[in-house]
């Protein structure tokens, strides 16, 4: 076990997997000398060479028609896409080829495809560069959509990414790359589709992921103090995402509340409430609730961008809302 980053978590389970495997290989634009925006790829073009770290030109949409041939032909690429936003210049040859070659082609071949797409706020970053589009690819069938939480998820399950056999949607959050957490080098890849209880409680059910969860956590912590035992879970695989884990909590706390980072309207939050709602409506002891950011881009001005964000404060006064109700 060693403490690293988020981003040094992820490079390290890059190279782990190119080192065992000589079809994973890695393109993007500047991933090369300059190692990615945040150091994912820092010295691996000098470790592996040029033909399995490949920086390319601006050009979204030719990456990932690039990849996807590799893939179908029998490698297995990484593509940086740098954040999520510029992944609907992709758009096309993610949805209407990557995710529908197997099934089109009838199960003939596969296409073991990494699509990197960083989401979230990052200060400043303004209406281009700070969406969370996690709910849009979620929507699309043949398509694997991943959102790590921690530095040790963010290796196992970017492992686990780079053995599927079909197309994952890759969302790392873009302020939890210099967060450090301990990692185990030798960890095996992590199942996809499988939540993790982060805090146990028994008087509410909070489901969040990706760079909500250390505000998720806070507010529980926060409102242990008012006497309400709040449950964290982190789905860390969006789609599949764990039913069986959210659905027994909540079967236990009569409560649930998803918090996200992403636009409310029409964010997966929607999606889990109307599954909780549709399917464990006696259980339930006041109706699912969801928080996420305003319909609205996401301001430069630092006081405008905090008005977006989902505050721990905001998570508090939701959950003793609820037990309000009841």
């Amino acid at each position: 076990m060693g403490v690293i980053t988020y981003a040094q978590a992820a490079r390290l389970a890059l190279q782990q997997e190119m080192q065992r495997d000589p079809r994973v290989w890695a393109l993007g634009e500047d991933i090369g000398p300059e190692g990615g925006v945040a150091g994912q790829y820092l010295d691996l073009q000098r470790e592996f060479g040029r033909h399995r770290i490949v920086d390319t030109p601006i050009s979204e949409s030719t990456i990932m028609g690039s990849a996807i041939g590799a893939a179908i032909c029998g490698t297995r690429p990484v593509v940086e896409l740098r954040y999520a936003d510029f992944g609907l210049c992709a758009a096309d040859e993610i949805v209407n080829q990557a995710a529908k070659a197997r099934y089109m082609l009838g199960g003939q071949v596969r296409v073991p495809v990494v699509i990197r797409q960083p989401i979230g706020f990052r200060e400043g970053m303004a209406a281009q560069h700070s969406q969370s589009t996690e709910a849009w690819w979620v929507h699309i069938p043949g398509l694997v959509v991943v959102a790590p939480a921690t530095p040790a998820d963010n290796h196992a399950l970017l492992k686990a990414a780079i053995r599927s056999d079909d197309p994952v949607i890759y969302m790392e959050h873009k302020e939890l790359w210099t967060t450090t957490g301990e990692v185990d080098a030798q960890a095996a890849p992590a199942p996809l589709g499988r939540a993790a209880i982060r805090r146990e409680g028994g008087d509410l059910t909070l489901v969040t992921w990706s760079g909500m969860l250390g505000d998720s956590l806070a507010a529980a912590e926060a409102a242990q103090s008012k006497g309400v035992s709040v449950e964290v879970i982190d789905l860390r695989t969006l789609w599949p995402w764990d039913r069986d884990t959210v659905f027994d909590s909540v079967a236990r706390t009569g409560r649930l509340l998803v918090v996200h980072q992403a636009v409310k309207v029409g964010g997966f939050g929607a999606e889990i409430t109307a599954e909780v709602a549709e399917h464990l409506f006696g259980a339930l002891r006041c109706a699912p609730r969801r928080l996420g950011a305003p319909r609205t881009p996401v301001p430069y001005a630092q006081p405008l961008e905090a008005l977006c964000r989902v505050a721990p404060t905001q998570i508090v006064s939701s959950a003793l809302a609820m037990l309000a109700e009841t």
